[in-house]
């Protein structure tokens, strides 16, 4: 083995079909990076294949579905080393609880919460065996509760919870845990939460919240930010000797962020979502 090779180091990141996870895969990559592209479906990898060819670098994609603890184990049983793990993989959801099952809330929590925990726990033996780190993409939405997100927001409040709670503890065996927080992302995350057209005639008593909700949300990704800007500074995250615990990838996602957490009584995140639907 080459001490080229010996010297590269190796990141997994999941759910990098587009948006957040394809740029941080390419931008991983050009930074040195050996990068394991895990998706759901590996016909998706078209358009990551092409973007990599085009920056230039390789990336190893395979196949890894987060909410099937076996597809997870075969994905990382053949790894001799890992030294970060990115847990990008997730997926939207727009609701409320009258109108949805509990079933339906369940299966959010099976991928952005639980598939996350699946990810990890299979890859912490490498990660302490390297010193290696977590990064795991949760969201604004996993400090402020948004409406008609009720079990999105559930699942990523879940994630930093446990993420948070872990820290300390990988800590001690050498591992770095690390969450990072985007605002409106420009991505295909947004066409896949799954809004139809008839979404509002569906809404009966919740309607005209929920239009005033989405008129909002509109004009909020009219600004987004893009998935080359947060795939940036993941990648220093990723290279950093001491990494930060939380990463707020924007200026309006600090700001927004920082209203809870300065937010002692929940007063004014209430009064502020409470005008999204006013």
């Amino acid at each position: 083995m080459s001490t080229e090779t010996m010297n590269t180091k190796t990141v997994l990141i999941t759910g990098t079909s587009s948006g957040i996870g394809l740029a941080t895969a390419v931008a991983a990559a050009q930074s040195g990076w050996q990068v394991i592209a895990t998706m759901r479906d590996t016909t998706k990898a078209g358009a990551l294949r092409a973007a990599a060819e085009e920056a230039g670098v390789a990336v190893d994609v395979r196949a890894l579905d987060v909410t099937d603890p076996a597809s997870v184990e075969a994905c990382l049983a053949g790894l001799d080393r890992l030294d970060a793990l990115v847990n990008n993989a997730g997926a939207g959801h727009l609701g409320t609880l009258e109108q949805e099952s509990v079933e339906d809330v369940r299966a959010v929590m099976e991928v952005n919460f639980f598939g996350v925990l699946h990810v990890t726990k299979a890859a912490l033996p490498l990660l302490r065996a390297s010193k290696g780190r977590v990064l795991t993409v949760t969201s604004v939405g996993g400090v402020i509760g948004q409406p008609f997100n009720e079990a999105y927001c559930a699942a990523k409040f879940a994630v930093e919870g446990f993420m948070e709670s872990l820290a300390p503890v990988a800590a001690t065996a050498g591992v770095s845990v690390s969450v990072v927080e985007p605002g409106a992302v420009a991505s295909e995350f947004v066409n896949n939460v799954g809004v139809r057209d008839d979404v509002l005639e569906q809404a009966g008593p919740y309607a005209p919240a929920l239009s005033a909700y989405l008129d909002r949300t509109r004009g909020a990704f009219s600004n987004a930010q893009t998935p080359q800007d947060v795939a940036a500074q993941m990648v220093e995250l990723l290279a950093a000797e001491r990494p930060a615990f939380r990463l707020l990838t924007s200026d309006a996602a600090r700001d927004f962020a920082g209203a809870k957490l300065k937010d002692l009584d929940g007063a004014a995140v209430q009064t502020l979502t409470g005008g999204w639907v006013a």
